[in-house]
């Protein structure tokens, strides 16, 4: 490393002090805290992220946000060339880089890491990192440290996009690493275009069904809100009534958005017993997550939940009509590589009537550890994989090759047999495959194809929501000495340490009719987590506290003192 380079990190490094006492982690969220402490932390990973530009020799993301965090919290995450996120290899490299207490530390940390890594830190190559936040107060002096982690790396570049959605800033570097146009307008062209298209290729006669083309958003008074407020005006054949939209004073997060709806199973600020029948969607803070519900009577704030799992099944019937649509043998012999693989990725959290429906359905279900990245790289080892967790945060993922495939066959059919139910099937599965954002799960490219397809159907939220009748079930914590005791196998179905206690579990789970229970250690704190499902609530309820009387039994305080 140059000595000029050497000095600029020494001097950038010393404006910002990491907090004493604080630890961060970086996990599938980035780093998240109190906005107040996070400063240093934020500028150190705008060098990560020039470095990490100058690794790949790619444009990659900076995103300042904390998602469905309340509205004090914020985080910094950094987005990969694929428009995924940071690859889990260089976490334990982000976590050093935030602790280093020292300017001197700090420094030592980069360069050993830069001779590792082999990163040419030359002055010679640049280095691009786009960047966004959400509508936090804190955001704004958070994107300058950015910037001036950033301006420390010789030859690295920020381009301050402004205030997006997580989702969109993923999609951007994504699109600008296949040398497409990576700009807000070209993503809201891209997904209301493709919405267009669905839309024009909807049966006749369902067209003329008298369906309700309104959805009323609750806008989590974050980001989400603000950019449907534009998308709404570019749509035709759906009306979107957006609440909580940020501008009517609500706070972020505060009774609002899906992680509170999905949770509390209740009508978010703003919705009231008037909203009784309607289809009601709600947005998370950066609008990456997405859940339905409607508003069975007007004497309760309870509501019918539509949650990720019924998200997943819609867009999986859809997408499997589709292709068999495509794939009928009529006077031709169809070449088999037409055939797509579809995959349904799920965590054992996804609830066991979704697995069972989907299932029963045909559809080939397999199942992952917790967590988004897992799912992700699951799903892109098939032609088409979708994969949604019962937050509401998934999306479809497309193979290149299969949809090179698609466009020769559609090509193929245009000469052939233009208008044909096989060459409608071929274009509605391309235009799901531009609208839905495939970098990352998208709550606004989501509920355009929830929409879409509900219209195609001619479904009502209330025909959606009877796919399937969830299982009731409940999840607890429970307080261990330590959590690295249990290890799981199966996609954390199976504990396989400490021994027996799976053995106690099984037979435990035994006693409920259509029992399922598993235990899984935390990713942050000393606790376990029981996950049970029974026929009905008491007894789901049931089958999670004899669990976690096993788990205590097993790792708890009081097994450590016999």
């Amino acid at each position: 490393m140059k000595e000029e380079q050497r000095l600029l990190l020494l001097h950038s490094s010393s404006l910002f002090f990491p907090p004493q006492g604080v630890k961060l982690s970086y996990g599938t969220a980035g780093f998240r805290a109190d906005a107040s402490i996070l400063k240093s932390t934020v500028h150190r990973v705008g060098i990560l992220a020039a470095l990490r530009s100058l690794k790949t020799q790619s444009v990659v993301g900076l995103m300042i946000t904390a998602s469905h965090n309340k509205v004090t919290d914020n985080g910094v995450k950094i987005v990969d060339p694929s428009g995924g996120m940071l690859t889990q290899e260089w976490e334990p490299f982000a976590d050093q880089l935030a602790s280093a207490q020292t300017p001197e530390a700090f420094l030592s940390l980069i360069t050993e890491f830069v001779e590792k890594e082999k990163i040419p830190l030359d002055g010679v190559q640049s280095a691009e990192i786009l960047l966004g936040r959400d509508t936090r107060p804190s955001g704004e002096s958070l994107l300058e440290a950015a910037k001036q982690g950033i301006s420390s790396i010789h030859g690295a570049i920020a381009l301050d996009l402004g205030i997006l959605t997580t989702p969109q800033l993923h999609w951007m570097v994504r699109a600008r690493n296949k040398g497409m146009k990576a700009t807000e307008p070209a993503y809201f062209e891209q997904i209301s275009s493709s919405f267009r298209c669905l839309v024009d290729l909807i049966p006749n006669e369902t067209k003329s069904s008298k369906m309700d083309n309104t959805v009323v958003v609750d806008g989590a008074d974050g980001v989400g809100g603000e950019k449907l407020e534009v998308l709404k005006s570019m749509l035709t054949s759906l009306v979107i009534e957006v609440r909580n939209t940020g501008k009517g004073g609500g706070l972020l997060n505060d009774g609002v958005g899906a992680d509170y709806v999905q949770k509390e199973k209740v009508v978010p600020r703003g919705f009231c017993s008037n909203d009784v029948g309607l289809r009601c969607a709600s947005l998370d803070g950066d609008a990456d997550r997405l859940v339905y519900f409607s508003v069975p009577t007007s004497s309760s704030r309870k509501i019918d939940l539509v949650d990720g799992d019924k998200i997943l099944s819609l867009f999986a019937l859809f997408i499997k009509e589709q292709l068999s649509i495509l794939t009928k043998e009529g006077t031709e012999k169809l070449d088999n590589s037409y055939h797509a693989r579809l995959g349904v990725i799920q965590t054992a959290y996804a609830n066991g009537a979704s697995t069972d429906y989907l299932k029963q359905s045909g559809l080939e279900v397999i199942f992952t550890p917790t967590g988004v990245k897992h799912l992700h790289e699951k799903a892109a080892q098939f032609d088409i994989g979708i994969y949604f967790e019962a937050n509401g945060h998934g999306t479809i993922l497309f193979s290149e090759s299969w949809l090179s495939l698609l466009e020769a066959r559609n090509n193929e059919l245009g000469l052939a047999s233009e208008g044909s139910e096989q060459q409608k099937a071929a274009l509605r599965l391309l235009s799901v495959s531009k609208l839905i954002n495939q970098a990352v799960g998208d709550a606004l490219s989501c509920l355009l194809l929830v929409e879409v397809i509900l219209q195609h159907k001619g479904w009502s939220i209330h025909k959606w929501n009877e796919l399937y009748q969830d299982l009731p079930s409940r999840q607890l914590k429970v307080k261990v000495v330590d959590r690295t005791a249990v290890a799981t196998t199966n996609a954390e179905t199976v504990a396989i340490s400490p021994p027996g206690i799976q053995e106690a579990i099984d037979a435990e789970t035994a006693k409920y009719p259509k029992g399922r229970c598993f235990i899984r250690p935390s990713g942050t704190e000393d606790v376990i987590r029981v996950y049970a499902e029974a026929s009905t609530q008491e007894a789901a309820d049931s089958l999670a506290g004899s669990v976690a009387k096993i788990v205590d039994r097993f790792l708890g305080f009081s097994s450590s003192q016999q």
